[in-house]
């Protein structure tokens, strides 16, 4: 089912009686979604599981939403055309969104190319609780770590509509965040989005 197709009908939204507040002050720290984006290879999904593993040490409640995994499970019926791209990003924003309600601060560690998917994902948020972070690294240097070697089967044409070679990325032009793996380590720019958290009093 695509973002356009509204199947749903005489459906009512229940309100519970825990609000994000109370579980937030429960947990003793803000839920948020800190979304990082990039090309593949960049180090999303490494710079995600850091700044969960920091954030775990501080007694936070997290989960990295990472793109392989939920295509596994959620999103396994959905491919990499365009129109899957778009569908497999608002899926994810929902679920980032329920976290949120619970008090949570979400990490999601996907390409999401397109900067239109990315911003409805930050609409649906609450008001200051969505971080984007573009991981940005040179194409040459995703190419050259090619963890998965997927860049060696997209340059062969072993997969068509590739991000970065036959397909396009859209950098974030407003994000809250620039972190630079291909000149800054791990540690660094987990500080950089640790610090940037603790700043906008998500976390103490």
């Amino acid at each position: 089912m695509m973002s356009s197709d509204v199947k749903s009908t005489n459906i009512t939204w229940h309100q519970g009686d825990i609000t994000r507040e109370a579980r937030e002050k429960l947990h003793g720290h803000q839920s948020a979604c800190v979304w990082f984006t990039g090309l593949s290879g960049s180090g999303q999904s490494t710079l995600a599981h850091e700044v969960e593993n920091q954030l775990f040490a501080k007694g936070c409640w997290t989960i990295v939403l990472d793109g392989d995994n939920i295509r596994f499970g959620l999103n396994k019926n959905l491919g990499f055309s365009p129109e899957d791209r778009k569908e497999n990003i608002r899926r994810i924003g929902e679920v980032a969104k329920l976290f949120s309600e619970a008090g949570v601060i979400t990490m999601t560690a996907f390409i999401s190319p397109y900067k239109e998917d990315r911003d409805i994902a930050r609409e649906i948020m609450p008001e200051g609780r969505f971080f984007e972070v573009y991981v940005e690294a040179p194409l040459d240097v995703c190419e050259e770590r090619d963890p998965k070697g997927l860049y060696k089967k997209a340059r062969a044409g072993e997969i068509k509509g590739f991000t970065g070679i036959d397909a396009p990325y859209e950098a974030p032009e407003k994000p809250e965040l620039v972190v630079n793996t291909g000149s800054s380590d791990l540690k660094t720019c987990a500080k950089q989005v640790m610090d940037a958290l603790m700043k906008a009093g998500i976390i103490k």
